[in-house]
């Protein structure tokens, strides 16, 4: 890691992408930070053409500076969707300057744009690692998380909800079965008397039960006598001594 000297506002440390160029004092708006240099490009000779790295910074159609030599520190400035510099370019000059475009406090990484064709290049394919693209990724995890937290939690409530109507049904199946079994015993053990059963009801103001029903059904015996068959005396003690005595008296005259 190159030496950086200590009154400069700034510092090489470890970034989320690797290495980064970080505050160590507080850094105005528009305040010049460090310049992006290296050798000269030009893209009309073949052999400068040819070179590639992730350094190259083009200043126009022909000149590019190639940032890749150790002693250009702004190479370690990192690209960032939000940022909080910018690039300032002066093609005549052949000249880049990195500058604040906000308040940058110690400690705060430095970054800018690369631009939409390094972007599209060598950030997209991989992923931008930016603070603003990795909140949005957060935003989107969570979102997801969230998302399938709320369909979990449907889905479950749709197994509750069938759970509790085949208990419904379980349930309706089960009274319905007791209700036939029960009616089934009452037709095997009650009486019918009238096309009605009387197992379980009330007969003259009294419940009959299966073997009261049983003892109904069969026919009760005369307990009382007719009249004719046993008579009843009608006339007090001395009415029958008179009787009695008149009917001897009739009995003597017919042996004389």
């Amino acid at each position: 890691m190159p030496a950086i000297p200590s009154n400069k506002p700034y510092r090489v440390g470890r970034s989320r992408t690797g290495l980064g160029l970080f505050a160590t004092k507080p850094i105005k708006k528009g305040a010049k930070i460090i310049r992006y240099f290296g050798p000269l490009l030009d893209s009309k000779k073949k052999k400068d053409d040819a070179i590639e790295n992730k350094y190259l910074f083009e200043l126009n159609g022909r000149w590019t500076i190639d940032g890749s030599v150790r002693k250009n520190i702004a190479r370690y400035i990192n690209h960032a969707c939000k940022p909080n510099a910018e690039s300032d370019v002066s093609p005549r000059k052949r000249k880049v300057v990195i500058r604040a475009i906000k308040k940058i406090e110690p400690g705060e990484e430095i970054n800018y744009d690369y631009g939409t064709d390094y972007f599209k290049a060598y950030l997209k394919p991989i992923g931008c690692k930016c603070a603003a693209c990795e909140k949005k990724r957060k935003k989107k995890r969570a979102e997801a998380r969230a998302e399938r937290l709320r369909l979990k939690a449907k889905e479950k409530k749709k197994e509750e909800r069938k759970a509790q109507k085949k208990a419904l049904k379980k349930a309706e199946k089960l009274a319905a079965r007791k209700l036939a079994a029960k009616k089934k015993a009452a037709k095997a053990n009650g009486k019918l008397l009238n096309g009605k059963a009387l197992n379980g009801t009330q007969l003259n103001g009294k419940h009959l039960s299966g073997k009261q029903l049983k003892v109904l059904g069969r026919p009760k015996a005369a307990s009382k006598r007719s009249a004719a068959a046993k008579p009843k005396a009608f006339m007090n003690p001395s009415m029958n001594a008179v009787t009695s005595a008149t009917a001897v008296g009739s009995d003597q005259q017919a042996a004389a």
